[in-house]
């Protein structure tokens, strides 16, 4: 602490922290039950260059921890070595997006599933144009959003009309007049 003495009174004042890890502390902690050494499956995972991967920082493993700003992000891997993979990521500065590159441990990775549903899009696609090609029929897989609702008429002669109104207050208890509470007056008593 540095204390500063202004007048008669005293105060302390904390020293800056503007570290590299700063305001790290739930950010690096691992989640509930989830402590103790990681399974040997997330060292065998394989990357390839051009996949997808998201930044997890791994807390309990220090060497080849990516900066705070990049936890959580997904960038595209152009470089694979022996114990780390580079990975591409896009960082808004001011007005500008500049393409920032990594090297970052497998430890702290983990493969991204942003493009699993678009890959799905794609088999299922193609096992329908498959099955549309056996049928003799076109169809076509563009995605369409969704339509309103078709308009309709309603016949009053057919149907029935009915009020949807607030029902009238209704008392929560009934006052009970039939008993009657009779207080009796102190005594007071005189010297």
């Amino acid at each position: 602490y540095q204390r500063r003495v202004h007048g008669d009174s005293q105060y302390k004042r904390m020293p800056h922290s503007y570290g590299v890890r700063a305001r790290t502390r739930s950010l690096f902690a691992k989640p509930f039950r989830r402590h103790g050494q990681d399974p040997i499956s997330r060292m065998l995972v394989n990357y390839h260059i051009g996949d997808y991967a998201d930044i997890i920082v791994d807390g309990s493993k220090h060497l080849g921890m990516p900066h705070k700003f990049y936890y959580g992000k997904t960038g595209r891997i152009f470089d694979i070595s022996k114990r780390a993979v580079g990975i591409v990521i896009n960082k808004r500065v001011r007005n500008k997006v500049l393409p920032k590159r990594l090297h970052v441990r497998i430890e702290h990775l983990q493969k991204s599933k942003c493009r699993q549903e678009f890959l799905n899009r794609i088999h299922s696609n193609d096992k329908a144009k498959v099955n549309a090609k056996k049928e003799g029929k076109k169809i076509t897989t563009k995605r369409k959003p969704v339509e309103p609702i078709g308009g309709h008429l309603v016949e009053l002669t057919k149907t029935k009309v009915e009020f949807i109104n607030p029902k009238p207050y209704q008392y929560l208890y009934q006052v009970q007049t039939q008993q009657h509470f009779t207080y009796q007056t102190p005594v007071s008593y005189t010297h």
